[in-house]
């Protein structure tokens, strides 16, 4: 843990060393209460809904932005042979990159709350789907982050490892979405659906926060964290 922690504030404090955490934070912040407000008031109703339906389109971008440098950077500057030769495991490495960059995204989720607290001064919403919806996006956004960070220890080309990240993002978040459904043969409907991460996170926006949705976020999580290390593992052969 001690190593994993110290990854940890190593990456965090490289965020907000450069200009990436604060361009990330106002484009996103102001993209998002530009986007929703335009519509809040001329639609006259207390919901959310069409702020978290955004999200994942917003994040498909911006994650693989945040987390495209995360090992590229350190591949074409030498210094991933450096952290291979430290008394790290490589899954501390992992872990430590992945924590610090999942602590920035929530650090970003948690400054769209005066959207929120809006809302809830204007109107009466119901806060259940509110919160499920704020739980989706953090877990959703922990699944992007993961795939980002796969894609990122693919190449030294940040530029590549950028596309990399949105284009399997963007698979695995339409797989269950409905016009795919309707092209595909009925015994594989039920399989692409629940692949979807689209699929999980509508589920969580409705306020019911199910087991299997936590379960197959995780499971997301764990596995593109799983095969990154393996794939660090390979250049130590």
């Amino acid at each position: 843990m001690r190593n994993i922690a110290a990854i940890f504030k190593k990456e965090l404090k490289s965020f907000f060393n450069s200009p990436i955490a604060y361009i990330y934070t106002t484009v996103f912040l102001a993209f998002m209460g530009w986007f929703f407000f335009r519509s809040f008031f001329v639609i006259g109703q207390a919901d959310m809904r069409l702020f978290f339906n955004i999200i994942p389109w917003v994040f498909l971008f911006l994650i693989p932005a945040i987390t495209m440098r995360l090992w590229s950077e350190e591949r074409k500057m030498g210094t991933l042979e450096i952290i291979m030769t430290l008394p790290v495991r490589d899954l501390e490495v992992v872990a430590g990159k992945f924590l610090a960059s999942a602590a920035f995204l929530v650090f970003t989720i948690v400054l769209t709350l005066p959207i929120a607290l809006t809302v809830f001064l204007l109107g009466k919403p119901d806060p259940g789907p509110i919160l499920g919806a704020y739980i989706g996006a953090v877990l959703m956004g922990g699944a992007y982050l993961a795939v980002g960070l796969f894609a990122s220890s693919l190449t030294e080309n940040q530029i590549v490892a950028f596309i990399v990240g949105v284009v399997l993002t963007f698979f695995l978040f339409i797989v269950g979405e409905d016009f795919i459904l309707v092209a595909s043969p009925d015994f594989l409907a039920p399989v692409l659906s629940y692949m979807g991460l689209g699929t999980h996170y509508r589920s969580l926006m409705r306020g019911v926060v199910d087991t299997r949705d936590l379960v197959y976020y995780f499971s997301v999580i764990f596995f593109f964290l799983y095969v990154n290390v393996k794939i660090l593992e390979t250049r130590k052969l």
